[in-house]
């Protein structure tokens, strides 16, 4: 898989997570299926703007993005998204698992 499949792939399961719940750097590697958690947050760092990338989080529910952190908290808060008083995301609530077969481009499966 080259670069520009890899980055369609992720964004286009970061534009599936529903609204109010959340996936991890982790699982979205894993349902694409190469690289590891460093490389969905590079494409993210560098592509994901126009995505919910707010709805990508840390394995234990951290906000990913510090610099970001009240932008995403608003939109977490404005979504419904299950927090726990930490502040982290409870991730037990919250967690979506994206469907391996939907990392490939194309339309949803009905």
């Amino acid at each position: 898989m080259d670069r520009e499949e890899y980055v369609e792939r992720v964004l286009s399961l970061v534009e599936r997570i529903p609204a109010g719940r959340v996936t991890t750097y982790g699982a979205l590697a894993e349902a694409v299926g190469v690289g590891g958690p460093r490389q969905v947050g590079t494409v993210m760092a560098t592509y994901g703007g126009p995505v919910p990338w707010w709805r990508v989080v840390h394995a234990d529910g951290r906000l990913a993005h510090e610099e970001d952190d009240d932008a995403a908290r608003q939109h977490h808060l404005g979504e419904g998204t299950p927090f726990r008083p930490s502040g982290k995301v409870d991730m037990k609530q919250a967690m979506w698992w994206p469907d391996v077969l939907s990392a490939e481009p194309g339309p949803l499966l009905p």
